[in-house]
């Protein structure tokens, strides 16, 4: 009578111990948490970050593209990081829950202006717009430097910076605003009116490439 060994032999062993190791290490790996550095780390040296988030991090996540207004002044931490970061670079966490990844970036037109504005809520447009001729003429006559009639007369807010407004993105104002903009010529000094009332406008730099775009991953820890 033949008795069947209950005891695996040796070959049985090594097929045992192949097909047990990688789900022990599996195991054993997802046993110990990862740091936020780890996580910050692994998500920069991913192939695919959007797919290791959902298929291996398994973290909610969401997709934002971030679009860039003014490249000398930000609005909040979006448009800030959207042109500052760098790609694959993984920020935060912020608020204690969130880091972010900027993915990729496009390029848009950007064109330093300057403004100073009269309220038509203010002043009536007639005498808004004697005040507007006599301005332009004084700059355009050297009698006075568009920074100091800014400082003087602009009721925009733009006082404090000298009428200066930065680096705007092309699309980021009033159309008939970005349309004439885009016709001048550095240092051009011309008014524009609105249902807010008359702009004085200077095209301070010509138009040049910057970050416009950029797609965001924001990932919940």
């Amino acid at each position: 009578m033949l008795l069947l060994s209950l005891q695996p032999n040796v070959f049985e062993m090594k097929i045992i111990t192949t097909l047990l190791l990688p789900i022990i290490f599996f195991q054993f790996a997802w046993s110990q948490q990862l740091t936020i550095a780890q996580i910050k780390t692994n998500l920069e040296n991913a192939p695919n970050p959007i797919a290791y988030t959902r298929d291996v991090l398994k973290k909610q996540y969401k997709i934002d593209t971030i679009i860039v207004l003014n490249s000398t002044h930000f609005s909040g931490l979006a448009d800030s990081l959207a042109y500052h970061g760098k790609i694959k670079k993984v920020y935060g966490p912020y608020q204690k829950k969130m880091l972010v990844q900027v993915l990729a970036k496009l390029p848009n037109t950007f064109t330093r202006i300057s403004q100073i504005f009269i309220d038509t809520s203010i002043f009536t447009r007639r005498i808004a717009d004697s005040l507007a001729n006599s301005i332009v003429e004084r700059i355009q006559t050297g009698a006075a430097s568009f920074e100091d009639m800014a400082q003087t007369y602009s009721m925009g807010g733009e006082g404090a910076t000298k009428g200066d407004l930065g680096w705007v993105a092309r699309g980021a104002i009033i159309p008939q605003m970005d349309k004439e903009i885009a016709k001048r010529k550095k240092g051009d000094v011309f008014k524009i009116w609105t249902k807010a009332g008359v702009h004085i406008l200077k095209k301070t730099s010509d138009a040049k490439q910057d970050t416009g775009f950029a797609l965001i991953l924001r990932v919940i820890i």
